[in-house]
């Protein structure tokens, strides 16, 4: 179908114009897209009679090429020359809808065609109408769309209140997650300094409880806490009594914290430490000369207190501007324990020297006898006090004979030597009524069973008399004696023994008896030189045959050796692998050599060595 109309002028305009809505509604066009088409098709008409032109309208179906697909109305307008012809120029305008439904496409609609050219009153009046029911259509259309739009957009409004309030949320939740974060890391990095601390005063109680020398600790004091926790540290420790501290220039806070038992600190601002005394800054520095004055130094001075009492004070300066607070709780508690661990430093090198003196007091100077010399060495424990239960004696008996003995007490310590110091004297004075080594061990065995049932005691004696070649000798519990004949023949007088002394069982310590021959050396020793843990006594004891037999006979010979350094030749080699565990006791008996001119005492020192080689009077 096509249909042309021209225009000349409005009415025309108005002609062509009902026509095409005609035509748009015959074919079942929406009120919507007629309504678009013809709008657009006025404007266009206004257009061009705007400008005093004269135009066609052609109004056309279309089939589509392919038969598949929708038909479409064109509307085209075109130049015109006046008389029906057109000018041949493109179309100024042209637009289409699509059908919504097959069409007949054969001729326009009835009161449609270019026949209608004046349209009457009534035409006008129905195009009218159709025109206002399009528009009361659009108008309700639009109004639909208007409340649609008003309801999209209260929800996206309340979406978007939706989006603010999760993102308040979002935010509020990140904000509490990062607080929560940053609680954790501040809860775990406290935990660890917390830790760090505990580790440091758990090692650093280890390192100053290990020794028993005040001096040390004081050494390992300082230099666990400089420089990590502190620039520097002295410690003012009242070892002479009352009349150093008054002599000793000292900073005002350590005299306060030494009378106060408090801890102090001095600086020009307050330090907030929990339980130490904020006081003005002090103008002497403990680690410089007293000339040197640095009141721009803070100083924390904490009390070495023990028991109650106060050992001295231990004066710090920051390793920084000033301390933390845990830090400084730390230090204090560490100046605790570092107060009792030289309090027991001190305890225990008082009580080492009475032992010591008590020790030395014990040791026997060797008698001379003709045709005899003896040499002696005492080694105590390293662990512990310096002093244990072994012992050595020698001395004479009424008929003029040589007693020998070395003895062993279970146990170290003072209360060792106590009974030590009793079992000699006793033993001693049995040997004034006379008898041989058996009937004066059975004698010492009653008397130590008697007088402390839970004590136990090993010991071995041996008997020289002038002139006689023979030697006697009784043993309880105690370990052989070792027989170095002139021949150079070692061998362990390994008689049956009797039992230990003190145990709750009656029993008579047998006598024995071996050859002499002068030029003989006989050695009596303590489990302490021949025992080891791991490998019990019997290869200590022949490594001491060994050693014995090592000995060149120069080095034992009157004329030329030394008995003492013979004792030290054979002990050098037996301790070596030695622990030090227990006490050490050696006593050499050389026979057929003249006897030193005097005695010669010698004692080690510290170590509670005592060596004698030579006579002495009877003790």
């Amino acid at each position: 179908m096509t249909d042309t109309w021209q225009i000349t002028d409005a009415v025309d305009a108005a002609r062509a114009r009902t026509a095409a809505a005609r035509a748009a509604a015959a074919h079942g066009v929406s009120v919507v897209e007629r309504a678009r088409l013809v709008g657009a098709l006025s404007a266009q008409l206004r257009q061009c009679l705007t400008k005093g032109a004269t135009c066609r309208l052609v109004l056309k179906t279309e089939a589509p090429a392919d038969g598949a697909g929708r038909a479409r109305l064109w509307a085209v307008v075109v130049p015109d020359a006046g008389d029906g012809a057109g000018t041949g120029e493109p179309p100024a305008w042209q637009t289409s809808v699509d059908l919504p439904g097959p069409a007949d496409l054969g001729g326009a609609p009835e009161g449609v065609g270019p026949s209608s050219v004046r349209p009457g009153p009534g035409e006008v009046a129905e195009a009218l109408l159709g025109a206002d029911e399009d528009a009361s259509h659009l108008l309700e259309r639009l109004a639909e769309q208007e409340a649609l739009v008003a309801f999209h957009r209260e929800e996206l409004h309340q979406t978007n209140q939706g989006v603010l309030a999760l993102h308040a949320e979002l935010d509020a939740a990140g904000q509490a997650q990062r607080e929560l974060f940053a609680a954790e890391r501040a809860a775990r990095t406290e935990a660890e300094e917390a830790r760090r601390r505990l580790t440091f005063l758990a090692d650093a109680n280890a390192a100053l409880t290990s020794s028993l020398n005040h001096e040390e600790i004081l050494r390992l004091l300082t230099g666990l806490l400089v420089p990590a926790y502190a620039g520097s540290a002295d410690v003012w420790l009242f070892t002479n009594g009352e009349r150093e501290r008054r002599r000793a220039v000292r900073p005002a806070a350590a005299v306060v914290a030494a009378r106060t038992g408090r801890p102090q600190y001095a600086a020009d601002h307050p330090g907030g430490l929990p339980g130490v005394d904020d006081r003005p800054p002090s103008a002497l520095c403990p680690d410089r000369p007293p000339s040197a004055l640095c009141p721009d130094r803070p100083l924390l001075c904490v009390p070495l207190v023990s028991r109650r009492t106060t050992l001295g004070v231990l004066t710090l300066t920051p390793p920084g501007e000033r301390w933390d607070p845990d830090d400084a709780v730390m230090l204090i508690e560490l100046a605790r324990r570092a107060g009792t661990a030289i309090d027991n430093a001190q305890r225990f090198e008082h009580n080492r020297d009475i032992a010591e003196t008590l020790q030395r007091a014990l040791l026997t100077e060797l008698p001379t006898t003709p045709g005899l010399r003896l040499a002696a060495r005492y080694l105590p424990a390293t662990h512990g006090l310096n002093i244990g239960g072994d012992w050595y004696d020698a001395f004479r008996q009424p008929d003029g004979s040589l007693i020998t003995v070395v003895g062993d007490v279970t146990g170290h310590g003072l209360h060792a030597a106590v009974m030590m110091s009793q079992l000699r004297t006793a033993l001693r004075a049995y040997a004034v009524d006379g008898g041989s080594p058996g009937q004066l061990l059975t004698r010492l065995h009653v008397f130590l069973h008697h007088l402390q049932p839970d004590l136990y005691a090993t010991a071995v004696i041996a008997r020289f008399r002038p002139d006689e070649p023979v030697l006697t000798w009784a043993a309880a519990g105690h370990p052989p004696p070792v027989l170095r004949t002139p021949d150079g023949a070692v061998r362990t007088l390994d008689a049956r023994p009797g039992a230990m002394l003190g145990i709750p069982l009656r029993q008579d310590i047998a006598d024995h008896t071996v050859e002499l021959p002068p030029g003989s050396t006989l050695a009596l020793y303590t489990d302490g030189l021949v025992e080891r843990r791991a490998l019990g006594i019997d290869p200590g004891i022949g490594r001491l045959t060994e050693a014995l037999a090592a000995l060149p006979e120069t080095a034992l010979d009157g004329a030329e050796g030394d008995l003492t350094g013979a004792a030290d030749r054979i002990l050098t080699p037996m301790l070596h692998d030695s622990e030090r565990d227990d006490d050490v006791c050696l006593l050499l008996c050389r026979t057929g050599d003249a006897a030193a001119p005097g005695p010669v005492v010698a004692r080690g020192g510290s170590s509670g060595c005592a060596t004698t080689d030579g006579a002495g009077p009877d003790a």
